[in-house]
């Protein structure tokens, strides 16, 4: 007899949503609405072939994770709304919403630090007003807005450079690092940009936990923790016993070299949602050390 809930979900052959299914699979049934499903190909900038398979299911929850994250891709294509960055971050984001609303299903939709231009110092929180600075960012508060602007119980997750314990094919954060510490080239790493490293061991849970509890609204769901890219690199290298130089770059001097623009600042606060959990979160360094290469 199968007790395992089923979960709706997109992206989830990708980082986080891979990680997902790996670690909840005696939990839930996971069905992929994915564009090379064998048996149901679903495009999400498909509004009829979203609502089909949102129709067809039995979850109550659907995740949304699928999006377009390329930033400098994204860039490239700066305001073209016939881009693919526009249509799977804002049409996509539309289409499951429309779903949703149609059928009644919590929408657990995954967004980004990226929504904010950077310029704060402090930890960014909930009541922080959107300002992206580039187009990643501004399709995926375009998503926002959408989600909360919908009839839908809806909640947002907000993350920022997310990395796991295991090796992905597309190199996270802190795989990127470690490949670059043991071949030796890893470029200079900026003293004076931070940002807020997500976990996704820990993330997933916090996605269970939701659909779970039905936690309803906008919440933070990183480490809760800033880091510069210099120190975080240093401390990969140290709790991996890495012997390799981590050399100080400096953002203010590359961008003087880039036409992109490229936030300062990018870390989360997650106090709003620290007392809904119901587990304990890894710190940055617990979860450097859970590293399996």
């Amino acid at each position: 007899m199968n007790n395992k809930i089923p979960l709706l979900a997109t992206g989830l052959n990708g980082l986080v949503g891979s990680r997902l299914q790996l670690d909840l699979t005696n939990q839930y049934d996971f069905a992929n609405l994915d564009i090379n499903h064998p048996q149901m190909p679903t495009d999400i900038t498909d509004v009829d072939q979203v609502m089909r398979a949102v129709s067809a299911s039995t979850a109550n929850s659907v995740v949304h994770l699928a999006a377009y994250t390329d930033v400098t891709g994204a860039w490239q294509q700066t305001g073209d709304k016939n881009g693919v960055c526009y249509k799977v971050n804002v049409l996509g984001t539309q289409n499951m919403v429309k779903a949703c609303e149609a059928t009644g299903k919590h929408l657990i939709h995954v967004s980004t630090a990226y929504v904010f231009d950077g310029e704060k110092d402090a930890l960014y929180d909930e009541t922080d007003q959107p300002n992206p600075i580039e187009w990643y960012g501004q399709t995926k508060a375009m998503a926002e807005e959408v989600v909360q602007g919908s009839s839908c119980d809806w909640t947002i997750l907000r993350i920022d450079q997310p990395f796991r314990s295991d090796s992905f094919p597309k190199f996270d954060t802190l795989h990127r690092i470690i490949a670059g510490l043991r071949a030796g080239t890893l470029y200079p790493q900026f003293s004076d940009h931070y940002f807020g490293p997500t976990f996704i061991n820990d993330f997933v849970k916090i996605i269970d936990l939701v659909a779970r509890k039905k936690l309803t609204g906008l919440f933070n769901a990183s480490s809760g923790e800033k880091w510069t890219d210099f120190d975080f690199s240093k401390t990969v290298a140290e709790i991996l016993n890495i012997d390799a130089e981590v050399k100080a770059g400096s953002l203010e001097k590359y961008l003087q070299t880039s036409q992109r623009p490229y936030q300062k600042n990018t870390a989360l606060s997650i106090e709003k949602l620290l007392p809904h959990l119901d587990f304990k979160l890894k710190t940055v360094k617990e979860a450097i050390a859970q590293t399996e290469e």
